[in-house]
């Protein structure tokens, strides 16, 4: 039976990866971004090379209304959705504590947090009524190690790492998988984003070695939602092969 995957942050990077991924194995998808440019563009190419059928659900994950309003507009024959991968986040800024900006903190944390909160509330009752389902949250190695200047978005993501343990026991007893993936340097708009467009930054992180891709991480992220019924991969840290940490890098 075919399966539907709910993706957030669908226009770009891992996002956009996954979406390119389960598509071309024949998912029903629904993809989420703010971008309604690209989320209808990106839809016009899947459909047209891998005949699968999309809905595109323009909503911000930071308004508690608009997700759940979006999440019941949905038919109801897209309401059965099997896996719903939360992708939806960024970072913004690299400043000391002192100097960060009360702006950026308060966006990644209604993002990364409060977003990923709103739309597991408002699919897990879809998910409960059938009585299965695997939500998918994309946390990063900054929920694992706190690093220099790293402050709210590193908070941001350990919580999406701690929430993803407490998602976990509550909802056994629904039958619900939660697996949380945590990928090191993933070179996306991401860094781009961090550094708000200052491309010359962004392209150092990346200097040296080979970093991630997208595809990486989607190949993985597919992986973990296509194992038998009875497993469930919990909790995974991703990285490049010359990077063990936040802070250990091989560098050429």
């Amino acid at each position: 039976m075919q399966k539907t995957v709910l993706i957030t942050g669908a226009t770009s990077g891992i996002g956009e990866a996954c979406a390119i991924q389960f598509a071309a194995n024949q998912y029903k998808l629904i993809l989420n971004g703010r971008r309604l440019d690209r989320l209808e563009a990106l839809k016009e190419k899947l459909v047209n090379k891998y005949g699968v059928t999309i809905i595109s659900l323009p909503f911000d994950v930071r308004n508690r209304q608009h997700v759940f309003d979006a999440i019941e507009s949905l038919p109801e024959d897209w309401k059965s959705i099997d896996i719903l991968i939360n992708n939806a986040g960024l970072a913004l800024g690299r400043d000391s504590f002192e100097n960060a900006s009360l702006d950026d903190w308060d966006t990644m944390i209604d993002t990364n947090v409060k977003g990923l909160l709103y739309v597991s509330k408002a699919v897990t009752p879809l998910m409960i009524k059938q009585k299965s389902g695997h939500i998918i949250n994309i946390g990063s190695i900054a929920g694992k190690e706190v690093y220099e200047k790293g402050n709210a978005y590193c908070a941001s993501k350990h919580a999406v790492d701690a929430l993803s343990k407490a998602m976990r026991i509550d909802l056994l007893q629904h039958h619900i998988k939660v697996t949380a993936i945590h990928p090191g340097a993933v070179e996306t708009e991401f860094s781009i984003v961090r550094f708000k467009g200052d491309e010359a930054s962004a392209k150092k992180v990346y200097e040296g070695y080979q970093p991630l891709t997208g595809e990486d991480v989607a190949s993985v992220i597919y992986y973990t939602a296509t194992l038998p019924p009875h497993v469930c991969i919990n909790d995974l840290v991703l990285t490049p092969t010359r990077q063990a940490d936040s802070y250990h890098f091989n560098k050429s």
